[in-house]
């Protein structure tokens, strides 16, 4: 061995002391978030709970103006569970992936109608509830209720993947990741039965989200540098190892916008499937071999429309299973016009208080010019 590996070898940390680093290094640099207990506070589960869902699929960055509306209108699991799901759904648009808002707002209800209004402390009591999986439960469980789980988020599995240099590709990895990721649970101090599970999971969290970064990581800053793997190898940004994305197939259609003075055309989408229970404004069926004449013939039936007008240009959303583009179509309509068998008028300027997707703000704000 050379005296270079040899002075390596000798001051790389045991495997014991992980745990005690990673919490020092978390007790002096742990982000302020507004969900998280300060220092000697106790977490309060509603907040740790809804910034989970939120997080899911979203960042940090996004979720923080969502995350305070969300608590200024409904401050507890009792003010939420009596909201209703229109109301609910309205406050999350923006935020995407529908399905949440609706699992947040039945699981709000499941909590007063099933255990009093108070969260269950166990993960398999947190899995009974609806839209709460295993890493949520597991997160929600460590980070409300101290109990000895690891949840293993992005964040986690990119600091697991390398401090171990775990070479089995994602998703397959995921229970090394997961059985590895749980040798870093720490504790209070010696001796101490105190668990400190989580703030050793928000302690990886935070190692990701600014250290452990996906590209350019800071690994000087690391308190688990000398310990890491992927970094002895010099090759951390391979990991974690992932295969090959599959991306769907595009799907094309059209979308139908229509104004009486100051009012637009509107509709509630199907309670189940994407985008469950968002308001859009009538359109095509979207295929993936879309044709012009098919889908006006799925144009709104209304009188008074001499003929559609087509938007020059189109508008392109991103799903997580596949790309869309839809081509807009615009007309108006006389003040009297009735608006045909499920579809309704509304205040172009209460737009803000409908539950619209991303793609809907697109597709009017193409359509008015806004």
């Amino acid at each position: 061995m050379s005296s270079s590996a040899a002075t390596r070898t000798k001051h790389r940390q045991a495997p014991a002391d992980r745990p005690a680093l990673l919490l020092a290094w978390y007790d002096r640099h742990r982000r302020r978030l507004p969900w998280r207990a300060m220092p000697g506070e106790l977490a309060d589960p509603y907040r740790v709970w809804l910034s989970e869902i939120m997080l899911q699929q979203t960042t940090v960055k996004a979720v923080g103006p969502f995350f305070e509306k969300f608590v200024t209108r409904w401050p507890d699991v009792s003010a939420l569970g009596r909201a209703s799901q229109d109301d609910v759904l309205r406050m999350w648009a923006g935020l995407g992936y529908y399905s949440r808002a609706r699992n947040l707002h039945a699981c709000a209800a499941a909590v007063m109608r099933d255990h009093g209004g108070v969260f269950p402390d166990t993960e398999e009591g947190l899995r009974t509830l609806p839209g709460i999986g295993p890493y949520t439960a597991a997160a929600i469980a460590a980070i409300a209720f101290d109990r000895r789980t690891m949840p293993v988020d992005g964040n986690i599995e990119r600091v697991v993947s390398r401090l171990f240099a775990v070479e089995e590709p994602l998703p397959q990895a995921k229970p090394r990741i997961q059985e590895l990721a749980a040798t870093l649970l720490g504790r209070s101090r010696a001796g101490d039965e105190k668990s400190r599970a989580g703030d050793s999971a928000q302690a990886l969290m935070d190692l990701g989200a600014s250290i452990c970064t996906p590209k350019k990581p800071a690994c000087s800053l690391c308190p688990l540098n000398d310990d890491c793997a992927a970094r002895t190898r010099s090759d951390q940004e391979t990991f974690p190892r992932k295969a090959p994305k599959k991306t769907g197939t595009q799907r094309r259609g059209a979308a139908f916008v229509v104004t009486r003075g100051d009012e637009l055309l509107v509709r509630s989408r199907a309670e189940k499937g994407l985008l469950g229970g968002m308001t859009e404004v009538p359109g095509s069926d979207w295929l993936a071999g879309h044709e012009d004449k098919a889908a006006l013939a799925q144009a709104p039936d209304l009188k008074g429309i001499a003929r559609w007008h087509r938007k020059a240009g189109v508008v392109t959303h991103v799903f997580t299973h596949f790309p869309l583009e839809l081509v807009v179509y615009t007309a108006s309509v006389p003040a009297r016009t009735r608006a045909p068998e499920g579809t309704r008028w509304v205040k172009v300027a209460t737009l803000a208080e409908e539950a619209l997707p991303n793609v809907m703000r697109k597709v009017i704000a193409h359509a008015l010019d806004l």
